[in-house]
């Protein structure tokens, strides 16, 4: 009995030194970036009913909280407009800690999967890459690398540090995310933090948490349904609870995301699931932020139409899921790599869409010509794109369109443009009442507007 009491004392006593001292979630580090002008949660861990005192360095307030019996504190401070660099101190009973080289800007979580995640250096890397990681030294822009971690259940904190980008810590980082950071910079002239958390292979549904499953049991039997693959766990949430969760704390300014490619065999639940998700997120944190994402580009895929099936629900989704924005990059593909080297245009891209639609900083065009609706005039079909200013064919007549009757059998269309119209017709279709647009894996069409941005493959309904 005595040795009984004795291990138990031992292990209360353990308890209580573990949590004596002020605790930090990774997230929280030094070099990081907070988002400006904001009210931001820091947070943290320490004994029970501990006071903890914070210091901002940037006006030098100090703001006091007591720890709760979960043992968790948290509390909310005001940032600035960007600038730095800054310390924060956190002081309780038992020790202190101070984070340095604090910056105030603006803060990007860029997710996915492998070509969100592909880095210079990966396998054949990128176009120019020697000369893209040579010059990347840019110390007002951070980076934050999430290590790919599962879990079956919501986590508090995550492995990982803040590092300035430098040639060293740019060519292993996202080279999407890079991109983009390197434009938002160039016409912000502000600091960018950039949270690296993406996973080659993985499908939305281990990005999307339980609630979203709990609510809809046909995704739920379907995400239950997936297969295992070697490159990607596939159980719904897992990465979720992982590698999103634990940041939610985190003001953020908006999300960058780049993945469907592991979901071209289930499109037919991809839009729904995909809002779901998106929607699910910013329940998460609280709050509705920017999303914009990349349709994915063609490819060889084994099964026919697929892939345009499930481009075409990512054109969709952009009127279900509210301050959302989507870049096109059939034009920038290699049908047969699923990993096209140019990440420079696709980082620019979305960067010009944040600048025009979130920083109101860009007046430019950001969509290529997106289908808006056709009406058939005779034997013929004409159709109307929104973004369409200049429409242009690159060639002498756009490719890759074609119609059908009622029968919903299609044929190649002969196009024309005219006062940035399409006008189609086909011999073979005398009454035509559909249309569509890039309709396979690999279509590479030739149709752009005045900012030379490609259309999208759709299909009429």
């Amino acid at each position: 009995m005595k040795r009984f009491s004795f291990f138990a004392f031992f292990v209360l006593m353990a308890g209580q030194t573990l949590f004596a001292n002020i605790t930090l979630p990774n997230i929280l580090s030094d070099n990081m970036v907070l988002q400006r002008n904001d009210m931001v949660m820091l947070w943290g861990w320490a004994n029970t009913g501990e006071e903890i005192s914070v210091v901002t360095g940037w006006d030098n307030k100090t703001y006091t909280v007591k720890t709760a019996i979960t043992a968790k504190w948290e509390v909310t401070v005001k940032t600035p407009n960007a600038g730095g660099p800054f310390f924060i101190k956190f002081k309780g009973n038992d020790n202190e800690v101070t984070l340095n080289n604090i910056l105030i800007g603006e803060v990007w979580l860029c997710s996915g999967q492998s070509n969100m995640q592909w880095s210079a250096t990966t396998n054949a890397g990128i176009d120019n890459a020697e000369e893209e990681i040579a010059k990347a030294n840019y110390p007002n822009i951070r980076l934050f690398t999430v290590e790919r971690r599962t879990s079956e259940f919501p986590q508090e904190d995550l492995p990982g540090n803040w590092e300035e980008c430098t040639p060293e810590t740019m060519k292993d980082f996202s080279a999407i995310a890079y991109f983009f950071a390197r434009r938002l910079q160039g016409e912000l002239d502000i600091p960018i933090g950039l949270i690296d958390n993406a996973w080659g292979g993985s499908p939305a549904e281990v990005w999307t948490p339980t609630s979203v499953f709990d609510e809809q049991e046909d995704l739920e039997a379907s995400a239950k349904a997936l297969e295992s693959t070697p490159w990607s766990p596939v159980t719904p949430s897992y990465l979720y609870n992982a590698m999103v969760h634990p940041l939610t704390p985190l003001k953020i300014a908006g999300t960058i995301w780049y993945q469907g490619e592991s979901n071209v065999g289930r499109y037919e639940k991809y839009e729904k699931l995909f809002s779901q998700m998106v929607a699910s997120w910013r329940n998460a944190w609280g709050y509705s932020f920017p999303f914009y994402y990349v349709q994915i580009a063609p490819y060889k895929y084994e099964i026919p139409e697929t892939g345009a099936y499930l481009r075409d629900t990512q054109r969709k989704a952009l009127e279900v899921i509210p301050n959302s924005g989507m870049v096109v990059v059939s034009d920038i593909a290699t049908i047969n790599d699923i990993h096209p080297p140019n990440k420079q245009d696709v980082g620019l891209r979305l960067a010009n869409l944040a600048l025009k639609e979130h920083y109101k900083v860009y007046e430019g065009e950001v969509y290529g010509p997106l289908f808006k609706e056709f009406r058939v005039e005779g034997k013929k079909i004409r159709v109307i794109f929104d973004h369409a200013k200049g429409l242009k064919a690159l060639g002498k007549t756009p490719t890759h369109f074609e119609i059908a009757g009622d029968d919903g059998q299609f044929y190649p269309a002969k196009a024309r443009i005219k006062n940035d119209e399409v006008i189609l017709s086909s011999r073979e279709v005398k009454e035509p009442k559909r249309v569509r647009f890039g309709w396979s894996n690999i279509a590479e069409p030739n149709l752009f507007n005045a900012a030379d941005l490609p259309a999208s493959s759709f299909i009429s309904e």
